[in-house]
């Protein structure tokens, strides 16, 4: 889905005419769509950068397709883990905005490093929805090609990946990869709480003086599993770039429209050999942190009420109503999609094979190793050694 420039494209179409940073009360942050659906022609962020968007009808309808079937498919996978069809799932619900907003802004040659629940940004890089389900359930190790997709694989340790991304990154810089419009950029996906970890401030500070092609995008969906945001900081988090020497801004993370913004200018940046930023995406976990957790004993139903008037999929779809851009016919064939690919996702994993034991041991090393042939070797003897027996 190719979209124009957001930092320099002047029209801004259907929008009001007006500059602002945000309308709904909360701390200063960078939005281009209302909660209650009316667009704003540009907003300024924290160092001056106006940001804006101009994308065509049918862009518009994209980016509101993807919401509702990222949307329907993580739904589609927390009722098959609650159905023990699989061990674990760590929901996305009330941060598809952040993640589509930010997976579509990505160039075709940028790399993106996730967390264990960037489904919407696995989704935009065009990977098959069901690999992350094959992990969860436990058959196989996830399986997509980062090369392949410029997607790194899930990390489940709380933002190692920072690191990675980092590293990598460093690589992009010192290939002589950066500098020219063409050049690729990466992209580190954290949530708040990873904020406290040492990782991610090692990695601010290598990014930094190495100037590193990076975005670091920082998902604050309000909760580090049950401790809100107040125990893991006293300033807002984008302001913490400022200590590490690169610049920092946040953005209404439910708002699909200066996701993809604000996530485009600071690529374009990096890529241009401008080092690295930190994008704070203000938004809100809806549901539990993992299918292990139960978010009433650590907040309140009126907190849960207050997001869900700002969620981003009725945002979007009241601006399309609001301006004739999509009609209920369209509406009701997003609905159908969306429900005809969760029912097949959830088709294929029911019909998952279970694997052998013993392909634990296929991909440890490239071309194996003859440790590893006699670890098989003695498994497989153990195994066998149960066949037609009661145990």
């Amino acid at each position: 889905m190719a979209k124009g420039d957001p930092a320099v494209s002047s029209r801004g179409r259907r929008a009001a005419p007006r500059s602002r940073r945000a309308t709904t009360g909360e701390p200063e942050l960078v939005q281009l769509l209302t909660p209650a659906g009316e667009r704003i022609e540009s907003a300024t962020g924290p160092d001056g950068t106006e940001y804006r968007v101009d994308f065509t009808d049918e862009e518009y309808r994209g980016l509101y397709r993807d919401l509702v079937l990222v949307r329907k498919l993580d739904a589609e996978a927390t009722a098959l883990q609650r159905q023990g069809e699989l061990g674990l799932w760590a929901s996305l619900l009330g941060q598809e905005a952040a993640q589509v907003g930010s997976g579509r802004a990505l160039r075709s040659q940028d790399m993106a490093f996730p967390t264990y629940r960037e489904h919407g940004v696995l989704y935009c890089r065009g990977i098959d929805p069901i690999m992350p389900l094959g992990l969860f359930r436990g058959v196989d190790q996830g399986g997509w090609d980062p090369n392949e997709f410029k997607f790194n694989m899930y990390t489940i340790v709380i933002g190692a990946q920072t690191l990675h991304a980092t590293g990598y990154a460093m690589g992009v810089h010192m290939d002589g990869r950066t500098g020219t419009e063409d050049g690729e950029a990466v992209i580190a996906y954290f949530g708040d709480g990873a904020t406290s970890q040492g990782d991610v401030n090692e990695a601010f500070v290598w990014a930094s003086v190495f100037n590193a092609p990076l975005v670091f995008f920082c998902q604050n969906n309000q909760y580090a599993i049950s401790e809100p945001l107040e125990r893991q900081t006293r300033v807002p988090l984008y302001r913490r770039a400022g200590g590490f020497g690169f610049p920092g801004v946040r953005v209404d993370g439910n708002d699909v429209l200066a996701s993809y913004a604000v996530t485009r200018h600071a690529l374009d940046n990096a890529r241009l050999g401008q080092g690295p930023s930190l994008i704070e995406a203000y938004t809100y976990r809806m549901g539990a942190h993992t299918t292990s957790d139960d978010p009433t004993r650590y907040r309140i139903a009126s907190e849960v009420e207050a997001w869900q008037a700002k969620d981003p999929i009725a945002r979007m779809k009241a601006f399309l109503d609001r301006q004739q851009i999509a009609d209920a016919d369209f509406f009701a064939e997003v609905d159908e999609q969306a429900r005809t690919e969760a029912v097949h996702l959830r088709e294929r994993v029911l019909n998952m094979p279970d694997p052998q034991p013993v392909s634990m041991f296929d991909h440890v090393y490239p071309h194996g190793s003859p440790e590893l042939d006699a670890q098989r070797d003695q498994f497989s003897r153990y195994s066998e050694s149960f066949e037609g027996s009661a145990h």
